[in-house]
């Protein structure tokens, strides 16, 4: 970039500096975006940076550019620089691989794309479906992603803010499922011996095959239930119907797969003492321990009191239907199939 460019980047000029402090020397391979997204233009982030590193084992270090104010402050928060993080993403590579994949940065921007979408962002300690494979024509066990502060680039203050540089970690399912049901960030400390740097290996095989993992792991359960204490979807409505001489009924709309995780991961927070949140697009759920059953409405977030999740999970099944529970009878749960689809839009997938 030019000087004139490099004064109108203060955003920008931080992040390469921090890179230049952990990769003296390096040329980055980087790439671009032709057309802006705010031109409409289809990839959210300005760019991406790509190292080579060869610590612990050869891999690919990529780095984005476009969750934090790179330019101009806009936000309004002067402390915090835009969504307040870039992801980062380690890839294990050949030791003669002389370019990085491509599809590895389309999988980044397709995270930015949700982001940009939604307003959800990543934090240390969250995790993600990927709904299959991470890299595509790729024959690997690797479909879903943990994250974590990446473990060589620190939180960043910048003329616009702090950020934090969160990393994106692959995981294979079994792995997504302990993580969900006991704590992503302890599961990621659990595996860190065993992928040094969380560097994504796309053929390794489940860690949860390891003894020691799993012991760790239903160790944890015990003692400590879940951490998790919310999910994602992208199916969540909630719709209240006016009823003559009653009270209005609310239906509650969730997809099956979403239906089933709740299933998982209610029995690990609701008997612990602590609430569970369903957030999606336009929508929030929250699942409440109380001594008695109640429910809430509040716009667009809901929240439903139980003194215990036995009745829900007896009644409420990850299966296309309506139902309603005995106690809350207000309520109606409409459960929908869940449909995976491939990036072709093809059907890979159904739940419920």
């Amino acid at each position: 970039m030019s000087d004139e460019s490099d004064d109108l980047s203060p955003g920008w000029d931080a992040i390469s500096g921090a890179l230049e402090s952990l990769y003296p020397g390096q040329e980055p391979r980087h790439f671009g975006t032709v057309i802006s997204y705010q031109l409409g233009g289809s990839d959210p982030l300005d760019g991406i940076s790509v190292y080579r590193s060869e610590e612990s084992r050869p891999h690919w270090h990529f780095v984005t550019f476009g969750f934090s104010e790179l330019y101009a402050k806009e936000s309004t928060d002067p402390d915090v620089s835009g969504y307040g993080f870039e992801l980062t993403f380690r890839l294990a590579c050949a030791t003669d691989a002389s370019e990085p994949p491509m599809w590895a940065l389309n999988f980044l921007q397709n995270l930015a794309r949700y982001v940009f979408k939604t307003g959800n962002v990543f934090e240390d300690g969250h995790w993600m479906t990927a709904n299959g494979p991470i890299a595509l024509n790729e024959n690997t066990p690797i479909c879903s992603m943990g994250f974590a502060e990446d473990p060589r680039l620190l939180a960043l203050d910048t003329p616009n803010g702090r950020l934090k540089f969160i990393q994106v970690v692959g995981l294979t399912a079994e792995e997504e499922e302990a993580a969900k049901r006991w704590s992503t960030r302890k599961l990621l400390d659990v595996l860190l011996p065993f992928m040094p740097l969380w560097i994504t290996d796309l053929h390794r095989e489940s860690l949860m095959s390891n003894s020691a993992v799993a012991t760790q792991v239903m160790d944890g359960l015990r003692v400590d239930g879940s951490s998790q204490g919310y999910t994602y979807v992208d199916v969540l409505r909630i719709d209240m119907k006016k009823r003559l001489l009653r009270k209005s009924l609310i239906q509650v709309t969730l997809g099956a797969r979403q239906v089933a995780q709740l299933h998982e991961l209610l029995p690990l927070r609701l008997p612990f003492g602590r609430p569970f949140t369903v957030a999606g697009p336009e929508f929030q759920l929250v699942f409440q321990p109380a001594g008695q059953s109640g429910v809430a409405v509040d716009g667009a977030a809901m929240t439903i009191a139980l003194p215990s999740i036995t009745e829900f999970l007896r009644i409420v099944q990850a299966k296309e239907g309506r139902y309603q529970m005995a106690g809350l009878d207000e309520v109606e749960w409409h459960i929908q199939k869940t449909l995976i689809t491939n990036p072709e839009g093809e059907v890979v997938a159904t739940y419920g």
